[in-house]
């Protein structure tokens, strides 16, 4: 049985009616650039084969019935298209909810309500964006059943809105945009300032990347992502002072140094060189993939982490341990953590031939360290939102 068979089978059986098409969106990894996007610097993500399927039909009401096969003990969540204001106990409909309220909003004519049944691929909570992947399938799904012409860039926007503005997460548009854009084989290098982006081919031979899952759940509502985004919004007041500049993500490494002492305090300048050089390692990121320079391209993901961890400070023992085991194996070129950070997953480049051992040592030595196991997935770099 194909997934859609099965997707459209399960819709059946919890709607009791036939769907009006598939959808998927899907989830997305940094592949370099972390905490650069709301510091106007680049970001480097891909979307990846793990996401979000929604199957989908009109009604004829003005009813909205959503049910996760993922949250089956949740049920069926009723709701109405003329009441979509966010509520705690309405969960993870919140999501899904915001776009139709946004879109709607906007002026956009939604006239009935719809039944939409939800399965994702995405371990729950491990940062390779579920939240996102469901806004842009939602925004998909929308766009196909009311014939509307919303451009991806304004679905894109709404799902970051949905984020900033109805779930109260202060995230970057980085997510979204990766999982909407999304190309096979090809990273996105996009200027969070400008929105104008580059596809960049990923293509990595004998290599692959493999995703590593602490297991350590990660609430971005509840961890220190606003406390980090206050700190370098500090630094950057206080260069200010001297630097015609509109965001960090404006300095190149030399300026940054030259310059620090504005900022007069150790840890908002730790803050600020972290986004500094992370918006300049994805540049080089960009060029070492274009020449197929792998080795290079290690090497800045090493420098990502030891960033990460000793400037920003977003790690914790989870990560480290999953990212300096990875790092020791035969046959990894570079790894780092990616998403928030604070729990959530790690990636590494890895020769497909050593992948096995990669994954039995690396899962070893962090079980023994940290007493729960990690899980480990292979990634392949794939499509955007999309009808199936």
């Amino acid at each position: 049985m194909t997934v859609i068979k099965e997707l459209n089978a399960g819709f059946k059986k919890m709607f009791d009616a036939e769907s009006d098409g598939v959808f998927f969106a899907p989830g997305r990894i940094n592949l370099i650039g972390e905490h650069t996007d709301y510091n106007g610097g680049h970001v480097f993500p891909a979307s990846i084969t793990l996401g979000t399927y929604g199957v989908a039909r009109k009604r004829t009401d003005k009813t909205l019935r959503l049910y996760s096969e993922n949250f089956p003990e949740l049920g069926i969540f009723e709701l109405n298209l003329e009441n979509l204001d966010y509520k705690t106990e309405d969960n993870w409909t919140n999501y899904p909810k915001a776009m139709f309220k946004f879109i709607q909003e906007d002026g956009y004519t939604i006239d009935t309500g719809a039944d939409i049944y939800f399965y994702g691929t995405i371990p729950n909570g491990a940062g390779l964006s579920s939240s996102a992947s469901i806004e842009l399938l939602t925004g998909v799904i929308i766009n196909d059943l009311f014939s509307l012409d919303i451009p991806m860039l304004d679905l894109i926007k709404y799902g970051k809105k949905t984020e900033n503005d109805y779930i109260g997460v202060n995230s970057g548009i980085m997510d979204q945009f990766a999982i909407g854009m999304g190309k096979k084989d090809m990273a996105i290098l996009l200027d969070t300032n400008t929105l104008n982006y580059e596809l960049v081919p990923a293509v990595f031979g004998d290599n692959v990347i493999v995703i590593m899952n602490t297991n350590k759940r990660r609430e971005l509502a509840d961890s220190k992502y606003n406390e980090r985004r206050s700190e370098c919004e500090e630094a950057l007041k206080r260069l200010q002072k001297e630097l015609s500049i509109q965001s960090l993500g404006d300095l190149d490494e030399a300026t940054f140094e030259a310059n620090k002492g504005l900022i007069n305090d150790p840890v908002l300048e730790k803050r600020a060189r972290h986004a500094v050089s992370e918006n300049q390692r994805t540049l080089k990121a960009k060029a070492a993939l274009e020449k197929g320079d792998l080795a290079e391209f290690g090497q800045l993901l090493n420098a990502s982490h030891h960033s990460l961890q000793h400037d920003y400070e977003v790690t914790g023992i989870e990560l480290d341990t999953l990212v300096h085991e990875a790092q020791k194996q035969p046959g990894v070129l570079g790894a780092r953590m990616t998403g928030a950070g604070f729990g959530g997953c790690a990636i590494a480049l890895v020769n497909e031939k050593e992948l096995d051992h990669f994954i039995q040592h690396v899962g070893q030595a962090y079980q023994k360290a940290i007493g729960y196991p990690a899980d480990f997935y292979k990634a392949n770099i794939d499509d955007g939102a999309k009808k199936l």
